[in-house]
């Protein structure tokens, strides 16, 4: 950020001083004009008692956090307020329900920084195996949490299931498609050209879109329609932007404040995929595994578990 003497200075994101322009030269006929009123001030100073508490100027006002960035995929970043840092590699369907979670944290700990990065889990598994510079490790499947304790890079057992998710068939409100009474018979009319799913080899929810398009018998048939987002977030932007015509995207997206209003859904009977269990880790190089743990804790509270409800998550035994 650039400043000029006499304007505002951003500090630690809340408060703000002033840098006053500097002060003239004094003459040297003014020094002796100076030395006088100093004497008188300091004469003023010594004989004053008593003074009125009101006079201190206040405290700066606490502006509140930043509103958190509604795209489907990028960064989420909590204003700075302290030294205490915490990096989070997080599964892109979490990337509207991080947003509350990181607001519940940062009432707890005024004094920490959270930084989230979304992407896709099996991307992360690979980043991280090799030490990418994160505390918390949020996946979409607890397997790549345990694959990363039991290879040492967290502490043995320390991986846990924080969610179930569950997977929807999307398309625009405005395309009237009718998917919500057609579900997956929807695929196979000859207006549907393309169909948007996550990478099954990198994002856990796109292997979940596979397996249900073969369990319900209608792969074959759709096949030459599949396309490939890098994430489940990268699926749902492709419909949502008119890239494809409908897309198999998380119901926790579905829900999200940028797609409930804009979309309608059928979702796919649970039984046609197995189980999306989600699941953590701190990974053992975190800078404040302390500052993790109480992440971890608050994610898997009472509290954490109304917030992932809110977004058609379920505890991950139900």
């Amino acid at each position: 950020m650039r400043t000029k003497p006499g304007k505002s200075l951003s500090v630690s994101g809340s408060t703000e001083i002033s840098s006053p322009p500097p002060w003239p030269p004094l003459t040297k006929g003014g020094r002796g004009r100076l030395a006088a009123l100093v004497a008188c001030a300091l004469l003023v100073l010594v004989g004053c008692t008593g003074k009125d508490e009101s006079a201190k100027p206040n405290a700066p006002a606490d502006t509140g956090s930043e509103s958190a960035d509604q795209k489907l995929t990028g960064e989420l970043k909590a204003k700075p307020q302290g030294n205490s840092k915490l990096r989070i590699a997080a599964a892109s369907d979490l990337k509207f329900v991080l947003e509350d979670f990181v607001a519940a944290f940062n009432r707890m700990h005024s004094g920490a920084t959270v930084t989230v990065t979304f992407g896709s889990s099996g991307n992360f598994f690979a980043q991280l195996s090799n030490k990418a510079p994160f505390d918390l490790f949020l996946s979409a499947d607890v397997e790549y949490s345990r694959r990363l304790a039991e290879e040492g890079h967290g502490p043995p057992g320390s991986a846990f299931p924080y969610a179930r998710g569950y997977i929807v068939l999307w398309t625009p409100k405005d395309s009237n498609r009718g998917v919500e009474r057609q579900g997956f018979e929807l695929l196979g009319k000859p207006e549907i050209k393309s169909i948007a799913v996550a990478n099954p080899k990198t994002a856990p929810y796109g292997r979940a879109a596979i397996e249900a398009l073969k369990n319900l018998g209608v792969y074959d048939a759709v096949e030459a329609k599949l396309v490939y987002g890098e994430s489940v977030a990268q699926a749902a932007q492709m419909v949502e932007s008119g890239a494809a015509d409908v897309g198999i995207i998380a119901l926790s997206l579905a829900l999200s404040p940028a797609l409930r209003d804009r979309g309608e859904f059928w979702q796919i009977p649970a039984g046609a995929y197995q189980p999306i269990i989600q699941g953590g880790v701190i990974l053992s190089w975190a800078e404040d595994a302390a500052l993790a743990g109480e992440f971890r804790d608050l994610l898997l509270s009472g509290q954490g578990v109304a917030i992932l409800k809110e977004f058609g998550f379920d505890a991950p035994g139900e």
